[in-house]
């Protein structure tokens, strides 16, 4: 019996094997805080790029522009000295009449109008209400292009910001804000209340929408005073927005468990606060950012929310039907795939 004893004690001696080692790892609690580690080293570089990317330096790339009255010389010399300003990227639409123009700006299909029925001036009318970023382009550019034309250039605002936000950046904030702390709280939801079922889950997350967005809406309006909404409608659209994204984090906490936050951090924070519009309009984002944009929560509740505000009689359902696909299809997976995999501690 001697032998067997030996031969088993230097079995036990031998270092264990590196497949063993593996096993003993991924068992432990090293494993996810290494993955971890790794994810937020990435993902720190990629908010970085991402929103320097996006906007560091706004590029003019796609900007509609009305223009009525038939061009003179001088006034094909001014267009020409507005593409080169613009970086080839002015899109020119003719309208018969000033009034046909102006229903375009306020239709939100152009930035600004260019009216040439002067011989010798220009009377540039921007927009800042259709983007603030792309009227301080075009105010910039147009003296320029002037000058170098030799005719007058007259720049009007006819459709500035509100006086609390002459930047007309509320919006992306409260858009933001919605964003950001519904799907906080679909986490918080899950962590301490893991009882839930489906049903009271999803009713919790409605409760809390309609609140948040309340909160949201009154703090900006009654309180601030920053931007003056129409209550209602800026309120169950806030209140919409909050429920599509706590239940896309609903989504993927059945789809993938534990490691929900990653997608849903990159959809609503790494690629659609960029490409939201909010901040730098589409206009001036690069090509993707802007095209993608409009199909994720953060940018379809800022068009959504900036019509409601400024041009209230020309609001169109893309911006809803976005939100309410987001929210329908997470809801269904949600609702469907069952009880989410256990998630954060």
């Amino acid at each position: 019996m001697a032998e067997p004893d030996g031969q088993g004690d230097r079995a036990a001696r031998r270092p264990p094997t590196w497949a063993r080692r593996w096993e003993v790892f991924a068992r432990s609690p090293f494993l996810p805080a290494t993955v971890l580690v790794f994810l937020v080293s990435i993902v720190a570089g990629v908010f970085a790029w991402s929103y320097t990317y996006a906007f560091a330096n706004p590029t003019p790339h796609r900007v509609p522009t009305a223009v009525v009255g038939p061009p003179g010389a001088a006034h094909g010399a001014f267009l020409t000295g507005m593409e080169d300003a613009l970086d080839g990227s002015l899109v020119v639409h003719a309208y018969p009449g000033y009034a046909q123009a102006r229903r375009a700006v306020e239709s939100q299909t152009v930035f600004a109008v260019f009216d040439l029925r002067k011989e010798h001036a220009v009377t540039v009318d921007v927009s800042s209400a259709s983007g603030a970023s792309v009227a301080q382009v075009i105010e910039q550019a147009a003296p320029v292009a002037g000058r170098a034309a030799g005719t007058d250039v007259v720049v009007r605002d006819i459709k500035p910001n509100q006086r609390g936000d002459p930047r007309g950046l509320a919006i992306f904030y409260i858009a933001l804000a919605a964003v950001v702390v519904s799907f906080v709280g679909a986490i918080q939801l899950h962590v301490h209340a893991k009882g839930l079922g489906a049903r009271a889950r999803i009713a919790v997350t409605i409760t809390y929408s309609l609140l948040g967005a309340f909160a949201i809406a009154a703090v900006v309006d009654w309180f601030l005073g920053a931007l003056r909404l129409p209550f209602v409608a800026v309120w169950l659209t806030l209140a919409l927005t909050m429920y599509a994204s706590s239940t896309v984090y609903l989504m993927f906490m059945v789809l993938i468990g534990r490691w929900a936050l990653i997608p849903t951090w990159g959809l609503m924070v790494l690629i659609g606060n960029p490409s939201s519009g909010g901040a730098v309009s589409w206009p001036l984002l690069p090509t993707f950012l802007g095209l993608v944009g409009r199909w994720l929560p953060t940018g379809a509740a800022i068009g959504a929310i900036h019509t409601e505000v400024y041009f209230p009689g020309d609001q169109h359902a893309f911006p809803f039907l976005v939100l309410t696909g987001w929210a329908l299809v997470s809801t269904m997976v949600f609702c469907l795939l069952g009880r989410p995999r256990p998630g954060p501690e």
